[in-house]
């Protein structure tokens, strides 16, 4: 039997190959075999760890979405008490790092299924919700230190840079041929300047 240090590992691992095999098949294509063929091991090797492989696959999604709404509430935490940093350090985390970025092609994926698929839908869209609330934060503090002045409620605004990321993001790991991170970055800081009636350069 496994130690529960090793075990912990494992799992851990395991998540990480259904997350891969999720961007290179979708939802509905990572199934068994292909996540024990991501991890390297048989499919009753990952059965050991999670007989439910459904368990697995809710991890897997958990996981991904974790970097954008709890990594980033911890990145918050880990900076300045500066409105204008953390709106455009928000920005900059909310893309993929490029193309081949595992975590934001999982949710290019998942997105695809959502459709089909009421679990998935209902959680992106409780990270949607999340993630509009995370910056909502940042541009009522803005507003109430008259840093911001908002050219709209603070939700529209919070809104419209969420679905910024998401679109945006798309582009990148479609491998837009002229919107890469940094244009992509560039692209959102833009609209939220004019939202916030402040330049948003970093001092």
């Amino acid at each position: 039997m496994a130690r529960p240090k090793r075990q912990e590992e494992r799992r851990s691992q395991l998540v990480a190959a259904a997350q891969r095999a999720i961007a290179a098949h979708g939802p509905d294509g990572a199934r068994l075999n292909r996540v024990a063929e991501e991890a390297g091991l048989t499919s009753g090797a990952v059965l050991y760890y999670y007989p439910d492989i459904d368990e697995l696959m809710f991890e897997a999604n958990r996981a991904g979405m974790e970097r954008f709404y709890e990594g980033r509430v911890r990145m918050l935490e880990g900076l300045p008490d500066d409105p204008v940093v953390r709106l455009l350090a928000l920005a900059k985390s909310g893309l993929p790092s490029g193309p081949g970025d595992t975590e934001v092609r999982l949710l290019c994926e998942l997105g695809g299924s959502a459709g089909r698929n009421p679990l998935m839908a209902s959680l992106l869209t409780t990270l949607f919700d999340r993630q509009v609330g995370m910056y909502q934060v940042v541009l009522e503090q803005g507003a109430a230190r008259g840093i911001f002045a908002l050219a709209q409620p603070s939700l529209v605004i919070a809104r419209n840079l969420v679905a910024l990321e998401d679109a945006y993001g798309y582009r990148i790991i479609a491998e837009h041929p002229t919107i890469d991170h940094a244009a992509a970055l560039e692209l959102i800081v833009a609209n939220a300047r004019l939202a916030t009636g402040h330049a948003l350069t970093a001092s």
